[in-house]
């Protein structure tokens, strides 16, 4: 039987604001350094960080949707000035967030190097 990933519920949102602050720089920098620096990262931050905060200000704790309202609202951002695609932001949110409260989100083999 193949292991289940459990789901990760992050506690209610005491200041949802300060928490996109946060991963808005946090994702930027994450960005700058994964490729290279571009100036459109700081915009895919931006728009990543405001769907976030907007999920966490109606009350969203679970992770699994929180990355499927980052996946399907960035279906519309254009990426073509850039080397990532709405799937690597959503995902790259997740491991933030997840690393930011102290769950190892790396899988299979992965290096232990840090997102942040």
């Amino acid at each position: 039987m193949p292991n289940i990933i459990p789901n990760v519920a992050l506690p209610i949102a005491d200041q949802p604001e300060q928490e996109g602050e946060w991963l808005r720089e946090s994702l930027h920098k994450w960005l700058d350094e994964e490729f290279i620096p571009e100036a459109v990262n700081a915009d895919i931050a931006q728009r990543a960080s405001q769907i976030y905060v907007r999920q966490r200000i109606e009350g969203e704790t679970d992770m699994i949707t929180l990355v499927m309202a980052l996946v399907t609202e960035l279906e519309n951002y254009d990426f073509s000035k850039s080397f990532f695609g709405n799937f690597t932001v959503a995902n790259a949110v997740s491991a933030l967030v997840m690393e930011s409260i102290g769950i190892d989100s790396r899988c299979c083999g992965q290096s232990d190097g840090s997102l942040s």
